[in-house]
């Protein structure tokens, strides 16, 4: 009698555990933060719900040894808001790590926030190189590329479809300031020239006084270091003054509400992203499949693989050490060679992933289209001037 209880003991305890539900797992919280509203809201809200489906994702996984959750916060793409929402973030000790920033201006001014903190991070979209090499802060971390591959490809592919003269204007934060200093650097060593420079505020609504005086320099191409509100006001406003001159853009303009904001004006507008297009990607059909179950209201964008992954990693960083924020660090600081939907993931000693893809771009029929594939590649449609 005393073994059969014993052996019916035994078997009541492993029910309860078989039983035990998700929501009986510790709950482990990460952050997703980057620009919810405003001009650049839908880059925002593609990566927001590409972090969510990674979190959903692992909560359906029955092997998992957490319950993830997301706690979500608006940078509106401003500086900040962005130290506000990142301190909100990093003081808050349930919160182990965060999956932070698109905008170039607002990463650059929370790397302090986050290592007076000590949150490990993420960044899943922002392409500013000072945000992982200019300090020497173990917390920043970055799934993209940078925006020095970037303008290196953005320069010798234009210069190989005949162009040489430019005219450059660039937003004055950060981001636009980089995007102009290193095209024109590379431009310049490849034979082009670059015949006037013209720097722009974020809030600028007419760019009449910049654009007459880039006319008059007659350039093949004006290039734009900025993103997409300001991008599609020179854009417009350059049709509206007959500057005929070819359109470049940088990451800072791939996006859906572009092409929305200019209709057909966006076509033949070049520009150029890390990575690749999300069905490109090594498991792009996996997310993408996955995303169109959620029912999202808005598209991945595109960088939402980046933060598709960026969460992914952390998770799989916690599930290997623990929610434990100096042990998720650590870890962090070991990743070489991971697999994830964006390729293989390395950091090196600044944090930053040396897997620096870079994809053109060209607006074809009111979409985006990679350069390779496009009829302007072809040649059976032309780029302006050509």
């Amino acid at each position: 009698m005393k073994r059969r209880a014993a052996l019916l003991l035994r078997l009541a305890c492993f029910l309860v555990l078989v039983a035990i539900p998700a929501s009986a797992k510790e709950t482990v919280k990460l952050a997703f933060i980057g620009p919810l509203t405003g001009g650049n809201s839908a880059i925002g809200l593609g990566g927001r719900n590409s972090a969510d489906l990674a979190v959903k994702l692992r909560n359906a996984d029955p092997t998992a040894k957490y319950q993830y959750e997301l706690v979500v916060l608006d940078d509106e793409c401003k500086p900040d808001t962005g130290v506000q929402v990142a301190t909100k973030a990093a003081a808050d000790r349930t919160i182990i790590a965060g999956v932070t920033h698109y905008c170039s201006v607002v990463a650059m001014a929370t790397v302090d926030t986050f290592h007076r903190l000590a949150l490990p991070t993420i960044v899943w979209g922002a392409v500013l190189p000072d945000i992982t090499y200019g300090h020497s802060y173990k917390e920043i971390h970055r799934v993209n590329g940078t925006m020095v591959n970037q303008n290196e490809t953005a320069a010798k592919l234009m210069l190989a479809q005949g162009f040489r003269r430019w005219v450059v204007i660039h937003d004055t934060t950060d981001y636009g300031k980089g995007h102009n200093k290193y095209f024109t650097q590379f431009v310049t060593a490849g034979g082009g020239q670059v015949l006037g420079t013209f720097g722009v505020t974020a809030d600028q609504q007419d760019f009449t006084a910049e654009l007459t005086q880039a006319k008059a320099r007659n350039p093949e191409v004006i290039f734009f270091g900025g993103l997409t509100p300001i991008g599609v006001r020179i854009r417009a406003q350059m049709d509206k003054l007959g500057l005929a001159a070819q359109f470049q853009g940088t990451s800072g303009i791939v996006s859906d509400d572009f092409i929305k904001g200019l209709g057909p004006l966006a076509e033949g507008v070049v520009a150029f992203r890390e990575g690749g297009p999300a069905e490109k990607l090594p498991g792009g059909k996996f997310f993408l499949e996955k995303y169109a179950e959620q029912k999202y209201a808005n598209s991945p964008e595109a960088y939402g693989p980046f933060a598709f992954a960026a969460a992914s990693l952390l998770m799989d960083t916690i599930e290997k050490v623990g929610p434990d924020r100096k042990k998720v660090l650590s870890a962090l600081g070991e990743v070489k060679g991971k697999d994830s939907i964006v390729g293989t993931i390395t950091f090196d000693d600044h944090g930053q992933n040396t897997v620096a893809a870079i994809t053109a771009y060209v607006v074809q029929d009111g979409k985006w289209v990679v350069w390779q594939d496009s009829e302007y590649a072809s040649g059976r449609r032309k780029l302006k001037g050509r």
